[in-house]
């Protein structure tokens, strides 16, 4: 019998997966438990047309991050923070700090776990910093943190 996946079930797949079940599974165990429901033709077109609208959305995302990195693949953003006389800073500049840079100076957002620091920059001066706008699509920008 093929059923269409309404939750994931371990070992059986996904949500929105169709899949070809025992009658007696499907029956006694997933309908039930509202974990499948019956592919009927109606049922099976809108699997498909929710896919395609789950893969469109995905290519406007992945577009816009493209577009994203290309404006600010090399670019420089300015960090203020308190420092010492030595170029030590007071604290740290972090991934939240560079993110909020990004929109004061670029005007759109950037998710703080986006920005990708391998240790707090805790000196003043100019460091290459990474920042995955959505996977497999990276931009390098220079962050120059200056004393305040």
């Amino acid at each position: 019998m093929k059923v269409i996946l309404d939750a994931d079930v371990p070992g059986l797949g996904k949500r929105g997966d169709v899949v070809e079940v025992s009658e007696g599974y499907a029956r006694n165990y997933l309908l039930p438990r509202r974990l499948a429901r019956e592919a009927s033709a109606g049922a099976l077109r809108a699997v498909r047309h929710l896919a395609e609208e789950k893969q469109r959305k995905a290519d406007r995302e992945r577009e816009q991050a493209r577009r994203q990195a290309e404006r600010l693949e090399g670019r420089l953003v300015t960090v203020r923070a308190k420092a010492g006389e030595a170029g030590r800073l007071f604290g740290s500049v972090t991934g939240r700090d560079v993110a909020e840079s990004i929109e004061a100076q670029f005007g759109f957002a950037i998710d703080r776990r986006r920005v990708l620091l391998e240790e707090p920059i805790k000196a003043v001066g100019t460091y290459p910093v990474r920042i995955r706008l959505h996977p497999g699509i990276d931009a390098t920008i220079q962050v120059r943190v200056i004393p305040e």
